[in-house]
């Protein structure tokens, strides 16, 4: 895997989340919870936001971002609005920061402390591609369970890179 290919795949799980929050009728649900459910995916739409601005955008990309982890899981109604545009600025600011890096870049350790330890920053990047696609399917399951529909979010396709011309 390259860097762009990261940029990609959170491309297209962020895009989808934001799909998903359209989706909701009523945008008073986008904050309902559960027992089985605490989170909701008002909840896990700052979670995945945060995360990623400052793991990808900040660490990685020098972004002035700054996270407050916390109020990702005590905010409550953030307008629909609201959190679409923070999807949008992690997809602007991981990208940018990826387009930034080369393959071998990813085989370097990742400039934060961990705690798991110092791990390879692809790992990393893959940790976190598979972060955003686990909250992704259970904001899609909490809206399932409100819409009462069943209907799963259809897959976004993963952005294609123009070809070079020359």
């Amino acid at each position: 895997m390259n860097p762009r290919d990261f940029a990609a795949l959170f491309e297209r799980d962020l895009t989808g989340f934001s799909a998903l929050l359209d989706r909701f009728d009523n945008e008073a649900d986008i904050w309902r919870t559960s027992p089985a459910a605490p989170n909701s995916p008002g909840t896990l739409a700052l979670h995945v936001t945060g995360n990623l601005r400052h793991f990808v955008g900040a660490v990685l990309g020098g972004s002035a971002y700054v996270r407050h982890r916390d109020e990702e899981f005590t905010a409550r109604n953030v307008p629909r609005d609201e959190l679409k545009a923070g999807l949008s600025a992690a997809v602007r600011e991981s990208g940018e920061a990826l387009r930034g890096m080369t393959a071998a870049d990813l085989e370097t350790g990742y400039p934060l402390e961990l705690p798991v330890g110092r791990i390879r920053t692809g790992l990393f990047l893959l940790h976190l591609c598979t972060h955003l696609s686990y909250h992704l399917g259970q904001a899609d399951g909490h809206r399932r369970w409100v819409a009462e529909d069943g209907v799963s979010l259809n897959s976004v396709p993963i952005p294609s890179e123009p070809e070079e011309s020359s």
